[in-house]
């Protein structure tokens, strides 16, 4: 962090910039983002106004905190970036797909920057061809092997008072800052605070004696400073919306109805015998006891190099007092702070069970509001669980988002056209599991655009659009996300699957089930692609994708129909810590079931549990047989009592097979939290993690997958 601090001791010793690095960082990422989706949703052939503003404020955003923290590289890209996007906002320009793509790498190039700066990369970027090639869209022409920009679509609007927000080449700027109307107006005197503090920002001076009229508040600026980096520091003090900056005229202040000077109502005080501004009736900034009316504005220049706002916004701008008040109503906090508070409340729910088992030999009749206060801690304790996990949710969107920009480019250097849909974006998981399921749905996403979509030309001999389509969707079903990776391309080859397997010598036969062909892709080395690319055909992915979703709890499902395209179902846990869970009893043993994997629970009958020859037992429920699993001979329970014989089976099911478990008593339902074994202990084959029970005893939570892949072998 030393080089940040560096860079930014320029802007003056009297304030420490380096507690806002963080936070510019983070809304800098969150422009980043918002800018490319932005700019992959722009219509070419017709791009509306209002997504142009969007992406110009991006960019204008980035640029202001770069130049106030001293980042130049990142300030020097933004602000020729800002430059192309303010002529295609005012239809200098006509926007095209160049644009579109040099943007796009000018975002990346961005965060490369915004890395090194922020410490988490050593790469040094040279942006410097970047910003030719923007300058040469600039000034309208085209890069190498494009086609000629079509001429503007509107004719130019007037001069600009100064091009592209830059300070005049004798460097001193002679402006009048006008601030308000303000509600308290000792608010402004702020702003002479901090031209003392950043040395390098210039002079101010009062123009009107330190009274202000009608709220307002009148300034002499000299600076070398552009007008957006001015308004980017003022707004630390003032609203933005209350801010205007326009040039002092030469002569300012002896005439009367000079620009910005307030209407009064009375007379104004004596002028003192010594000349200077504000010592003339009428003169710009004269203080006055009882003006009523507003301030006469000067012709506003264009809005290109001084951002100016009247003391009430115009229709257009009632919407950013809304933008400011939403950013207000959210809390940035570190995620360390989050986990703890969601340790702590793991740690109340096991106290709260045990005050709930500990409590059943008490006599509801005698402690009758001891009764009634356990009922509301337990109801409490379930209530604050939700609202805190609520806090680390996070929707899908956050994943969904990166893939446009994805498929653009592989579909691009593929030579296919592919559309992307998502449905369910605002589909919440949690934010741990949301940082370990972009990969493999990356994967995914990347599979289907190489292997499933077919190029433009087979897909139109086939009948089908040229235009693949590649669907995510998230959904809710019970206690857990399923989360989809659906294409309308060529689907799986059940014989070139089974040919494949036999030749890579994984066992595979013909009697096989579709389900178990489609699994094959899943198995280590595994390869449908004739020839290997730098996108796909190593046989690396796949089998990874199915393992990084089996360690979160999750499987994964495959379904496809030749020819007409795949799907690809990944079914995840909603959250990692904390869980609804069923407990059961084996011999001494307590083992927990996730709620959600469970299907039905019932007595056994001995007549119906059969044993078949080479697959152990079996159990007939209505008709159809499932394994039976003795959890007692699984993990080896020591029993005590040899006569006894246990009759309870509950019925569990996972990646897509059911089981029935053999227990000797069913204990209850109960929220457990998830502690992680291997961490405190090692890998345990079976089992997912375990839990402190009320009694303090630890319970295992027994890995439904692992159990239903054990009945298949």
């Amino acid at each position: 962090m030393g080089e940040m601090t560096n860079e930014g001791s320029n802007l003056g010793a009297g304030i420490d910039l380096s507690q806002f690095y963080q936070v510019f960082f983070e809304e800098a990422g969150e422009n980043l983002d918002n800018m490319e989706q932005l700019l992959l949703n722009v219509n070419v052939d017709a791009a509306d106004d209002e997504e142009l503003n969007a992406i110009f404020r991006c960019a204008h955003s980035i640029k202001g905190g770069a130049a106030t923290f001293g980042f130049n590289d990142v300030a020097e890209l933004t602000h020729i970036m800002e430059t192309l996007l303010d002529k295609l906002r005012r239809h200098e320009l006509q926007i095209t797909t160049q644009m579109v793509d040099i943007l796009l790498q000018a975002g990346d190039a961005l965060r490369g920057l915004l890395a090194r700066h922020a410490g988490t990369s050593t790469d040094v970027l040279d942006s410097s061809g970047l910003v030719a090639s923007i300058k040469t869209l600039v000034d309208g022409g085209t890069l190498e092997g494009a086609a000629p920009a079509p001429a503007p679509a509107a004719p130019a609007p007037a001069p600009r008072v100064q091009e592209d927000d830059e300070p005049p080449a004798d460097g001193k700027r002679h402006l009048e800052l006008q601030v308000g109307p303000l509600d308290n107006p000792q608010q402004a005197d702020n702003l002479l605070e901090l031209f003392k503090e950043i040395t390098d920002l210039g002079q101010i001076e009062m123009l009107d004696g330190g009274q202000s009229a009608d709220g307002m508040r009148r300034f002499k600026v000299v600076t070398t400073s552009s007008d957006n980096d001015l308004l980017d520091l003022f707004t630390f003090h003032v609203a933005r919306e209350q801010v205007k900056i326009i040039p002092l005229t030469k002569g300012y202040g002896f005439y009367a109805g000079a620009p910005g000077a307030p209407q009064s109502a009375a007379p104004a005080p004596a002028p003192a015998a010594d000349a200077g501004y504000g010592f003339f009736d009428d003169a710009p900034g004269a203080p006055t006891g009882t003006a009523t009316a507003a301030p006469v504005p000067a012709p506003a220049p264009a809005p290109v190099t001084a951002v100016v706002a009247a003391p009430k916004p115009a229709p257009k701008a009632e919407g950013r007092p809304a933008a400011a008040a939403a950013d207000q109503s959210t809390l940035r906090v570190s995620i360390e702070k989050v986990d703890q508070l969601i340790n702590l409340v793991g740690e109340l729910v096991i106290t709260q069970a045990m005050l709930a088992q500990n409590s059943r030999d008490v006599d509801p009749g005698l402690y009758q509001q001891l009764t009634a206060g356990l009922a509301d801690l337990e109801r409490n304790t379930r209530d604050l669980q939700e609202a805190v996990m609520s806090i680390r949710m996070i929707p899908m969107s956050v994943v969904f988002n990166r893939f446009p920009r994805m498929l653009r480019d592989l579909a691009a250097k593929l030579g296919k056209k592919v559309d992307l849909v998502t449905q369910g974006e605002a589909t919440e998981l949690d934010k741990s599991l949301v940082e370990k399921i972009t990969d493999p749905l990356t994967h995914l996403v990347r599979n289907s655009c190489d292997h499933g979509i077919e190029m433009p030309a087979d897909r139109a001999a086939k009948g089908k659009p040229e235009m693949g389509t590649i669907t995510l969707v998230a959904s809710h079903q019970g206690g857990s996300i399923v989360i989809e990776v659906r294409d309308d391309g060529r689907g799986l080859n059940r014989q070139k699957l089974i040919s494949k397997a036999q030749e890579k010598g994984i066992e595979a036969h013909e009697g096989m089930s579709d389900a178990e062909v489609w699994n094959l892709i899943f198995a280590p080395g595994f390869s449908t692609a004739d020839q290997v690319t730098d996108v796909s055909g190593r046989g690396v992915g796949m089998d990874v994708v199915k393992k990084n979703i089996t360690s979160l709890g999750g499987h994964v499902e495959i379904d496809s129909a030749e020819g007409y395209g795949m799907k690809v179902s990944v079914r995840l846990p909603l959250t990692l810590a904390i869980m609804d869970g069923m407990s059961v009893g084996v011999g001494e043993e307590v083992y927990i079931l996730p709620l959600s994997s469970v299907v039905e629970s019932f007595q056994v009958k001995p007549d119906t549990v059969k044993t078949v020859a080479g697959s152990g037992r079996v159990v007939e429920v209505r008709d159809e047989f499932m394994p039976v699993i003795e959890l007692e001979k699984i993990f080896d329970v020591p029993r005590f009592d040899f006569e006894h014989v246990s009759n309870i089976m509950v019925v569990v099911e996972a990646e897509g097979g059911r089981v029935a478990l053999l227990v000797d008593e069913l204990l209850g339902q109960q929220q457990v939290v998830v502690k992680n074994l291997e961490a405190n202990y090692r890998k345990v084959n079976d089992v997912s993690g375990a839990t402190i029970m009320g009694d303090g005893r630890v319970a295992l939570i027994l890995d439904i997958g692992s159990l239903v892949r054990k009945s298949r072998h």
